[in-house]
């Protein structure tokens, strides 16, 4: 069993930042303190040493959305668990949660094994699964419960995508009841689908196909329907609720609402909202279409109101929804049509250094929220907690000793900032200020200060039911 001994950096908590180390025995934190070495004979005698001066010391980051290895409109997803889990370990992310997908008039369970096939023996990270549940009929409500003993304690449903992913009200219903019977929690991906269909007919009837349409046929006031909708059901049916990707002001509205009168809802955003805007779809040759996701980017004003958000705790959490699909060859598929251009875009690698440069060294929000957001509370939502999202006698070794001061430009031709299989990046020629350095998951070195110092060994996590702890 190897030991592992951080010394004299400054460890950042959600509840504690002080200047110290940090013993690892094995998979697990051992001992928090100063002077270590001093103190515990073994901590002197550990296996290797990491000095940490002048350096963040901070729990794994946990992306609670991402898309590996996801089929959609023909094409797959260009990352799978191998080169997925690779890059957003470089990045200082230690757990993904990744979702997988129920095919419609299929068994729940079946889409777990396929999911749990895909991941295996792959990923160098930890990881977990939510499920996207396409249908949910009387007869198959047990696997709901099945699911969350196989440690699956959450489930996504769509508004969204009519003919594909697009569940009805009844179905909402149905399966939010069920999940809260179950103690455990509901992913939502609010948009009214339905009108959105219709007006994206209206467009195409008038021959507007280009990238812009994508966002000019996706307003946020359907956004911000399709969350006081799921928000109206969670309440009625008594389940947690957790929005997915939300993207607007007019959305963050509902979710502030009905926080304040307390509804237990809480919702996710992520760095594309956060740092780019609906401009980036008029840029020349199709370029627009690397920006095609959704829910798809805003006009920029909506910004400010999501860093409000996450500073007051509106919006618990930056996630990535990595789903990422190359320009070439994929992008293209919708050169003459924009409905055709799969949905998504990378960015699990980059999300730590983007947000920990533009909320904590552009002042919006403290390095402990930093944490609080990009770790735990996905933990604490999704039944990670305490194991992980913190540095604790006991949790997980998953730990980023990070450089503060460390600058980088991120690009696809940079090698410190790019290690998605995708050919280019969402974030493209922005500099960060703020990197990761070393990265240990469950206390193995698995990134060192740039290169990959092991592959594979993540384990799959089953997570606790809402709620509770994961022990």
């Amino acid at each position: 069993m190897g030991s592992v001994l951080i010394q004299g950096g400054r460890i950042v908590t959600a509840d504690s930042d002080f200047v110290g180390d940090v013993f690892i025995v094995g998979e697990s934190v051992a001992a928090l303190g100063k002077d270590l070495a001093k103190s515990l004979p073994a901590a002197a005698a550990a296996d290797r040493v990491i000095d940490a001066r002048n350096k963040l010391v901070l729990p794994g980051g946990i992306d609670p959305h991402t898309h590996l290895d996801m089929p959609f409109g023909g094409t797959t997803s260009a990352d799978d668990f191998e080169s997925g889990t690779i890059a957003a370990a470089f990045g200082g992310t230690t757990t993904l949660i990744d979702f997988a997908i129920q095919s419609k008039g299929e068994s729940t369970l079946k889409g777990l094994e396929t999911w749990h096939k895909k991941a295996f023996s792959k990923a160098t990270i930890d990881y977990a699964f939510h499920m996207i549940v396409t249908d949910m009929p009387d007869e198959r409500l047990s696997e709901m419960e099945r699911l969350a003993t196989e440690g699956v304690t959450s489930y996504k449903l769509f508004m969204a995508y009519p003919g594909v992913l697009y569940v009805d009200d009844a179905t909402l219903y149905r399966a939010f009841r069920q999940a809260g019977e179950n103690g455990t929690r509901i992913c939502m991906h609010a948009e009214n689908g339905i009108v959105i269909d219709e007006i994206i007919k209206g467009a195409i009837k008038d021959g507007k196909t280009a990238p812009i349409y994508h966002a000019l046929t996706r307003p946020t006031r359907m956004e911000a329907e399709g969350v006081h909708r799921a928000i109206a059901i969670a309440e009625c049916a008594q389940v947690p609720l957790y929005i997915v990707h939300l993207s607007s002001h007019d959305a963050l509205e509902e979710v502030k609402r009905a926080r304040g009168r307390g509804v237990d809802v809480c919702a996710e955003t992520c760095p594309q909202y956060l740092l780019l805007d609906q401009s980036y779809y008029e840029l020349p040759d199709f370029e627009g279409a690397k920006y095609v996701m959704t829910p798809a980017l805003r006009e920029k004003w909506n910004q400010d109101s999501l860093w409000r958000g996450l500073k007051f705790n509106d919006l618990s959490s930056v996630a990535t929804d990595h789903c990422p699909f190359c320009f070439k060859g994929q992008k293209e598929l919708g050169k003459d049509d924009f409905r055709k251009i799969p949905n998504g875009a990378p960015g699990v690698e980059n999300r730590f250094s983007l947000i920990y440069s533009a909320g904590v060294v552009g002042k919006k929000i403290s390095v402990q929220r930093f944490v609080e957001i990009t770790s735990t509370n996905a933990a604490r939502t999704f039944g990670l907690w305490p194991k992980k999202g913190t540095i604790a006698p006991g949790s997980d070794a998953d730990i980023v000793v990070f450089d503060p001061e460390r600058k980088e430009r991120i690009s696809i031709h940079n090698k410190a900032t790019h290690h998605m299989r995708v050919d280019y990046n969402t974030f493209e020629g922005v500099e960060v200020t703020g990197f990761t350095e070393i990265v240990l998951s469950r206390g193995r070195v698995v990134v060192d200060k740039g290169n990959l110092a092991l592959q594979g060994g993540g384990h799959f996590v089953k997570r606790a039911r809402a709620g509770e702890l994961l022990r």
